[in-house]
């Protein structure tokens, strides 16, 4: 499958999951900070339609910070949309993005989109149904992919990684992380709340890297 079609079936199956949350569950915080699930979401509909120029304009308004314009986005267009409005909107953009989401590659647009589910999903104590493939294709990226907006190719490593119901595994040598992909997966984007379900001799060095870089920066992936 091609990472374009991995993207839509996977935005499908998201779609599909997410139009069954109930009010109280949007208005949940997540797993990024300050963002409740409602603005999780605009946050996935900002990054398939807003242009470049909106963009430029909101970090310059932002003192020139991308993490605090990325919120300022996010959280504006969730003041004005309900869940499902912004649901149909997702769905519509899915099949036909606009402004910057047009040019993303879609293998970083997945895994954005993983992520994000993880972070509404482990905040709801929800376990997560995602195509192992999709799984798979995610950590593959971020270990392989540096990304300026998430540091799992710095933070990966030196480490073996392990995700012991996908099969799936990264290094030869250094101390070793275990854990189920979704739980790396959003571990490697920068979410400490997952490292108590990994294991391995490995565990403390990540999340001496993941604290860190949270301390340095408040990112949002």
């Amino acid at each position: 499958m091609s990472a374009r079609n991995r993207l839509r079936a996977n935005d499908a199956r998201f779609h599909s999951l997410a139009v069954g949350f109930t009010a109280e569950e949007w208005s949940q915080p997540s797993l990024c900070d300050d963002w409740s699930n409602h603005d999780v979401l605009a946050h996935l509909v900002v990054g398939y339609s807003a242009g470049a120029a909106a963009v430029a304009a909101e970090i310059l308004r932002h003192g020139g910070s991308f993490d605090r314009a990325n919120a300022g986005l996010a959280q504006s267009l969730a003041a004005t949309r309900d869940p499902w409005q912004l649901l149909d909107e997702f769905e519509t953009l899915t099949r036909r993005p606009r402004g910057l989401g047009r040019y993303f590659p879609p293998r970083l647009l997945l895994g954005d989109h993983i992520t994000h589910e993880l972070d509404m999903l482990f905040a709801l104590d929800r376990e997560p149904a995602i195509a192992a493939e999709a799984l798979v294709a995610v950590l593959n990226t971020q270990v392989s992919v540096p990304n300026p907006f998430v540091p799992a190719y710095r933070s990966s490593r030196g480490l073996r990684l392990s995700a012991t119901d996908v099969g799936w595994t990264h290094g030869v040598r250094g101390p070793i992380v275990r854990g189920r992909a979704a739980e790396l997966v959003s571990v490697l984007g920068n979410r400490p709340a997952m490292l108590a379900r990994l294991g391995g001799d490995g565990v403390d060095v990540l999340a001496s890297r993941v604290s860190g870089r949270l301390t340095r920066r408040s990112g949002r992936g």
